[in-house]
C-alpha cells in the first residue's frame, strides 16, 4: 500500500534539486496565478491567485497569468487560459500537454509525472518553481525537506480534523487538509486562522483533532489564541511551528501516510478504484 505516494514523498529532495532556477517573471508585470486543487494551493504561494473556475468566470486584470497544472490537462485551467487576455506561463510536469501547446512560456518543474493521484512532490516542486520565477533563492529547500522527512509522525484516531493557518501558511493548511482527505479519507477541513475564531468554533468539540500552523508576528499571536480556544473545547491541539511552505507540508504528507497505513488505506488512487462510487462521482477512475 501507498507504494507510489511513499516513493514520491521521499523522492522530494531529489526532485527539488531539478527545479529550474534560470527563469524569471518580468518584475514590472502584474501577475496572477491560477490552478485547481493541489495546483491552486501551490498557485497561492506565488502571490495573488484566483481559482481556475473563478478566473474563467471573471478573467483577472493582469499582464501575465501563471497556470499551475501538473499533467497540463486540467479542463478548467485550460478554460482560464483561453479566457485570459494577456501572456500565459505554465508551471507543469508535462511539457507535451495540451495546455503546454496553448501558453507562451512553459516551466517544467518535475523530472517525471506523479503516478499516485495523492500528489505530493508535484506540489512542493511547483511551489519552489514559483518562488524561483519570482526571483527567490530555493537552493536550501532540498536539504530542508530531507531533514523534515526524518521527523516522526504518529497517526491519530479522530475522524474529524481541522488545520488552521494564515498568511504564508494558509496554502499549507489547505493542502494539508486535502492530503488527509484524499490519502486517508479523513474529514479534514482547512480554516484561515481568524475565520476559525469567528463562528466556526460552534461545530467544534472534543471529537476534533486540530493542527494550528504558527506563523510569525500577528499571525502567531492569533494562532496561539486559536490553539487556546480549541483546547478549551476539549480538542487535542498541536501548534505547529512553520518555516517555509515547501518544508511545512512534509509533516502532513507523512501524517497522511501514517493515518492511511494505520487504517489499511491505499492513498494512491484517492479512493477512485475502477467501479467505485468515487470514481463514478469524479468521472475518472484511477488507472494504476
Amino acid at each position: 500500500m501507498a507504494g507510489e505516494t511513499r516513493r514520491t514523498i521521499f523522492a522530494q529532495p531529489d526532485w527539488l534539486r531539478s527545479v529550474p532556477t534560470d527563469r524569471r517573471l518580468p518584475t514590472d508585470a502584474t501577475i496572477v496565478h491560477t490552478g485547481c486543487g493541489t495546483s491552486f494551493h501551490a498557485a497561492q504561494t506565488g502571490g495573488f491567485a484566483v481559482q481556475a473556475l473563478e478566473a474563467t468566470l471573471r478573467p483577472p486584470y493582469a499582464d501575465i497569468l501563471v497556470c499551475v497544472s501538473h499533467e497540463g490537462a486540467t479542463p478548467l485551467t485550460m478554460e482560464a487560459e483561453r479566457a485570459f487576455g494577456g501572456d500565459v506561463w505554465l508551471v507543469t510536469g508535462n511539457p507535451e500537454s495540451e495546455l503546454a501547446e496553448l501558453v507562451d512560456e512553459v516551466v517544467v518543474c518535475t523530472p517525471e509525472l506523479e503516478r499516485s493521484w495523492c500528489h505530493t512532490a508535484s506540489y512542493t516542486c511547483a511551489v519552489a518553481a514559483l518562488e524561483a520565477l519570482h526571483g527567490e533563492e530555493i537552493d536550501h529547500l532540498p536539504a530542508a525537506v530531507e531533514q523534515a522527512l526524518t521527523q516522526r509522525v504518529d497517526p491519530f484516531e479522530e475522524s474529524r480534523v481541522i488545520v488552521a493557518g494564515a498568511g504564508r501558511d494558509w496554502p499549507t493548511a489547505q493542502e494539508a487538509a486535502l492530503k488527509l482527505r484524499e490519502g486517508a479519507w479523513v474529514d479534514a477541513s482547512a480554516y484561515e486562522t481568524e475565520q476559525l475564531l469567528h463562528g466556526y468554533l460552534a461545530a467544534v468539540d472534543e471529537t476534533v483533532r486540530a493542527y494550528v500552523l504558527e506563523g510569525e508576528g500577528r499571525a502567531a499571536e492569533r494562532a496561539a489564541d486559536a490553539a487556546t480556544a480549541l483546547e478549551t473545547l476539549g480538542c487535542r491541539v498541536e501548534l505547529v511551528p512553520t518555516e517555509h511552505p515547501v518544508v511545512d507540508i512534509v509533516r502532513f504528507q507523512l501524517l497522511t501516510l501514517a493515518v492511511a497505513e494505520a487504517r489499511g488505506i491505499d492513498p494512491d488512487p484517492i479512493r477512485r478504484a475502477p467501479g467505485s462510487p468515487w470514481a463514478e462521482a469524479a468521472g475518472e477512475p484511477y488507472p494504476g
